[in-house]
């Protein structure tokens, strides 16, 4: 083994949680950034029952998986119930989330701070690239499912996967 585990350092662990249904190019900016800065980076496809999702989660995880691919220390898996025991079952110190608009942190922040209170694991805030500002999942099945233009929204994998999944709706 090489690099910080063979000498005895603990491995740099952050998490990136989401439905990603469908995955945009704003979550692949945060996921990037933070596969940058942290060894690995979990990223944690929420498993929501009482929603009907576009994709499987089963989808979501190989659409993901294939796009991060190049990043080399990303890690895409399900997870169900409260993310602190998706943390703790992993020792993941950190949560990584991206910030769209004050809106966004007034949620986030709460968040963040019952994150913190239940395990200890801290919440980074990473402010999202201007171009993906206005950019949200729903808002691309939306556009998507009345014929728009979302090629520039979301990786070309996901694209694909998308407008075969709307044209069989």
């Amino acid at each position: 083994m090489t690099g910080p585990e063979s000498e005895g350092l603990q491995m740099r662990r952050a998490v990136c949680p989401g439905s990603f249904d469908p995955i945009t190019n704003g979550h692949l900016d945060i996921i990037a950034r933070a596969s940058k800065l942290y060894d690995v980076v979990h990223v944690a496809v929420m498993i929501n029952q009482s929603k009907q999702g576009l994709f499987t989660v089963d989808e979501r995880i190989d659409l993901i998986r294939e796009i991060t691919a190049e990043f080399g220390n990303v890690e895409v898996e399900a997870f169900h119930g409260l993310l602190v025991d998706f943390c703790k079952q992993r020792d993941i110190p950190a949560i990584v989330k991206g910030l769209r608009a004050v809106s966004d942190f007034d949620y986030e922040l709460q968040m963040a701070q019952m994150n913190n209170g239940l395990s200890g694991v801290e919440t980074l805030f990473v402010p999202t690239n201007p171009t993906y500002s206005f950019l949200s999942s729903s808002l691309v099945k939306e556009v998507a499912a009345w014929g728009g233009d979302v090629s520039h929204l979301v990786p070309p994998r996901v694209l694909g996967a998308l407008t075969e999944r709307l044209t069989k709706k």
